[in-house]
């Protein structure tokens, strides 16, 4: 099922989002996060109703071009393969942007994201880019994973003129969603030993990508769904692809 639909769907079978977002268990995220802070800068960007989120911004000096990190399901911008990432990137000559998704509580399901989470996703996305060319960066591409990954499709189907000059697409569960908004080059990336639904969709994402010009798909051996003990792979795929499609 193609993601609008599946969108379409959820929203009609729940009107009211059925758990509240959970602001506080970001607060407390970025208090854990920030004191301990050794790679980058924790900013807080400008949020839907006047809400700060957190991201976290490594510089670098002549950079290649920035990178906006866009988390998993419940998780924070330090976590897991977005933290490794953030920091590796930078060390490849990236600037770095991963930023705090929006949450429900610990114990809500993937179905109590519809659709007050997805919507502040996409502002939030939109915020953090427009953040990044104020400050002079460009190009700037769009990194995401899992649940981001879906958050990102979303972004894109709702946003004609997105500002990004590429968009890696990490762990999709399914195929993509609507298209028609995406006129970058995308790499789609998943592990050998990633989730099932998105390792037996590999080949309807593929189908999609044929059809925008300079995108491709790549699987990483041996990785799982988090890249962990492959995040040196993962690094070099994705800066090949930069290097080919947005570098040239």
């Amino acid at each position: 099922m193609m993601l609008r639909a599946l969108l379409c769907i959820l929203l009609i079978a729940q009107p009211l989002a059925a758990t509240a977002q959970d602001f506080e268990r970001e607060k407390r995220w970025a208090d854990e996060i920030v004191p301990g802070l050794v790679v980058g800068d924790a900013v807080w960007l400008d949020g839907p109703g006047a809400r700060k989120f957190l991201g976290l911004y490594t510089a670098v000096k002549d950079a290649k071009a920035a990178l906006l990190l866009v988390h998993g399901v419940g998780v924070h911008p330090d976590h897991g393969v977005m933290g490794a990432l953030r920091v590796r990137l930078a060390d490849a000559g990236y600037t770095t942007l991963s930023i705090q998704m929006p949450v429900q509580k610990a114990d809500a399901g993937l179905n109590d994201y519809y659709p007050e989470v997805f919507a502040n996703a996409v502002e939030r996305i939109g915020s953090a880019s427009r953040w990044l060319r104020e400050r002079g960066e460009i190009p700037i591409a769009l990194v995401s994973h899992s649940m981001g990954s879906w958050m990102a499709n979303v972004y894109f189907e709702q946003t004609p003129a997105a500002p990004f000059a590429a968009w890696v697409c990490m762990g999709l569960t399914g195929g993509f969603g609507a298209m028609h908004n995406v006129r970058v080059p995308v790499l789609d990336v998943y592990g050998q030993n990633d989730l099932p639904n998105v390792v037996r969709a590999d080949w309807r994402r593929r189908m999609t990508l044929n059809a925008i010009k300079g995108s491709r798909q790549v699987r990483i051996a041996g990785a799982d769904h988090h890249y962990a003990g492959r995040e040196k792979e993962l690094v070099s795929a994705v800066d090949a692809f930069f290097r080919e499609q947005v570098l040239k």
